[in-house]
């Protein structure tokens, strides 16, 4: 007997990933765990006697010779697998896009890759052996790709995933329906959670990205909260978020995040849980660990784990050139020019005034105004960054104040600068037109 599983709690990529292999692997039997996400579930309600899919408790595990894992690599994280973990002569392949530490299964075969969904690894593989899918299997792994990689907008998300939803899309997934399970309609206590949820955010600057920390005691199940999470965490706009569910003795963990260096799957594996760089879960027994420590055990770790090493002193220009305030507007022109910069500090002492840009010469109207200081044209409201904080953070600062250079103060004193220049090489290699 061949069967394929997944984790528990399964996601769209999780049950897209177990179907795709009852398609790769033939006489494949496809294990879905009791326990599903609510839009999983409302799919299964229509859908799955259209495909090869039983629960745990209808697998013989005498006649199990194969096993194909997908979408993490725990034995914990399956459901009622645990009689084969021992089973000698059990072949176990193993298709996973998670690579965090704290893997058991010792598989036969593997394909585990950093990308965007599970999905992906599959439609590959497919697209590599020429397989055409029908228009029902295409759709429900669009969804799985979709859900896992924010529409292909995840910060984790690769080429592949993108040429991968290109051959579901070839095979004629159906967008409508893929729409209507990846955005169910909001019930009504869903929306009191977001509601609630909203009136109190903790919000904390960590190696210059904006974390937001919630927790919410439920008097009653709630279904689809992950839903519910994503939504909060582009009203209440930060990097990165982490919400507690406290319900009976338990504590759901719900992470999403939306930039490359904060790993949510990572930081939620210390947890016993799971995912990927964007978006994870886990659930803790109250009895073990309380939600501040939980929080205080996610703040450590996202302070230890940042993965951005590179920091504002290693890109910075230096020294800064800067002009006094009675200087002329004719000089800050010619050493604009002399320099090939496009923006001038104006100090007195140690004390940052303002600055001049390039585009600020074209207030000049009149020749006469050529002769009249800096300090009467130059921007006042200055914004500085530190040397230690992230180009991430001062890219942020940039785009939400619509301003393309920073002084980097350290002490109270001027001791380089960061411009947009800085930023765009650094991230991309390339420099504005």
């Amino acid at each position: 007997m061949l069967i394929a599983t997944t984790h528990k709690n399964t996601d769209f990529d999780g049950l897209a990933s177990v179907i795709a292999a009852t398609i790769l692997y033939p006489g494949c039997i496809g294990v879905v765990p009791k326990m599903t996400n609510k839009n999983v579930e409302r799919f299964l309600s229509t859908h799955k006697t259209a495909f090869n899919l039983i629960l745990p408790n209808e697998v013989r595990y005498d006649e199990v010779t194969k096993l194909i894992v997908v979408d993490t690599d725990q034995w914990q994280r399956l459901d009622r697998m645990d009689k084969l973990a021992g089973k000698e002569s059990l072949e176990i392949d193993l298709w996973d896009h998670h690579m965090m530490a704290g893997s058991d299964i010792q598989a036969s075969w593997s394909c585990k890759e950093r990308i965007g969904s599970t999905v992906t690894l599959f439609a590959r593989e497919m697209q590599k052996r020429g397989i055409q899918l029908t228009p029902l299997d295409s759709t429900v792994l669009l969804i799985g790709l979709y859900e896992d990689t924010g529409h292909l907008s995840f910060p984790g998300t690769t080429a592949d995933d993108a040429r991968a939803a290109a051959y579901l899309l070839d095979n004629k997934a159906d967008l409508n329906v893929a729409g209507f399970f990846l955005n169910p309609p909001y019930e009504e206590n869903q929306k009191e959670i977001l509601f609630e949820m909203m009136k109190r955010t903790e919000k904390r600057t960590i190696f210059g990205h904006s974390i937001g920390f919630n927790h919410v005691t439920l008097d009653k199940k709630v279904p689809n909260l992950a839903t519910v999470v994503n939504m909060y965490r582009k009203i209440v706009n930060v990097d990165a978020l982490f919400v507690i569910f406290t319900s009976d003795d338990r504590h759901s963990i719900i992470g999403r995040s939306g930039v490359e260096s904060i790993d949510i799957g990572q930081i939620l594996g210390l947890f016993g849980g799971g995912g990927h760089s964007g978006a994870g879960s886990a659930t803790v027994k109250d009895s073990e660990m309380s939600a501040d420590t939980i929080f205080e055990k996610i703040i450590t770790a996202l302070a230890a784990n940042s993965s951005e090493s590179i920091h504002i002193a290693d890109i910075m220009s230096f020294p800064v050139i800067s002009v006094a305030p009675e200087t002329p507007m004719r000089e800050v022109q010619a050493l604009m020019t002399s320099n090939k910069i496009r923006g001038l500090m104006v100090t007195e002492g140690d004390n940052i005034l303002g600055i001049i840009v390039l585009w600020d010469l074209k207030k000049v109207k009149k020749d006469i105004q050529w002769d009249s200081p800096v300090k009467a044209f130059m921007a006042r409201n200055i914004l500085s960054i530190g040397p230690g904080d992230s180009p991430s953070a001062a890219a942020r600062i940039m785009i939400e104040n619509d301003v393309g250079h920073l002084p980097v103060v350290q002490d109270d004193k001027m001791i380089g600068i960061v411009t947009r220049t800085d930023i765009l090489t650094y991230y991309y290699d390339l420099l504005p037109d």
